[in-house]
């Protein structure tokens, strides 16, 4: 009986390290797909206006030093990376003034409205407030080509 469920409790132990498994391996989705929901996106354009637009401008165009948060140039430089990624930046570096004070759902709201002025669609779900959610998650400068099909399937 005391072997039964020692193979019980290896059993399941074995199941819920593979649930890990799966959701570390969550499909790739991007920026194209609608990552964040238009409410993020105008609590983040609020919290740009507050925190960002006095460095980085009203329209997201860039000041003297501080970089454009727009177009061509940002994109380039953030492309293929995670929207992880560009969330950690924003985290540990801004405003300039008092670096790591903005809380995650600020910063993911912010990231939602930059998303939305380089013209990335929204969804039904948020961004999340942390990094460590959103590692799947690609910025991909230029709309991908939907998938075609193949034709029937030879499977003889």
């Amino acid at each position: 009986m005391r072997r039964m469920s020692g193979w019980i409790a290896g059993a399941a132990l074995l199941g819920a390290g593979g649930a890990v498994v799966t959701r570390a391996q969550a499909p790739d989705r991007h920026v194209w797909t609608g990552v964040y929901t238009k409410e993020q996106a105008e609590r983040g354009k609020t919290a740009y206006a507050e925190n960002c637009a006095a460095c980085h401008g009203e329209t997201l165009a860039g000041i003297d030093v501080a970089p454009a948060l727009v177009g061509p140039t940002f994109l380039n430089n953030w492309n293929n990376t995670s929207a992880g990624d560009l969330f950690a930046r924003i985290q540990m570096t801004m405003p300039l003034n008092a670096p790591g004070s903005l809380g995650g759902r600020k910063v993911a709201d912010i990231e939602a409205f930059m998303f939305e002025a380089n013209g990335f669609p929204a969804g039904d779900l948020p961004l999340p407030p942390n990094a460590a959610l959103m590692p799947n998650v690609r910025i991909v400068a230029q709309k991908p080509e939907p998938a075609k099909a193949d034709g029937p399937c030879k499977c003889n």
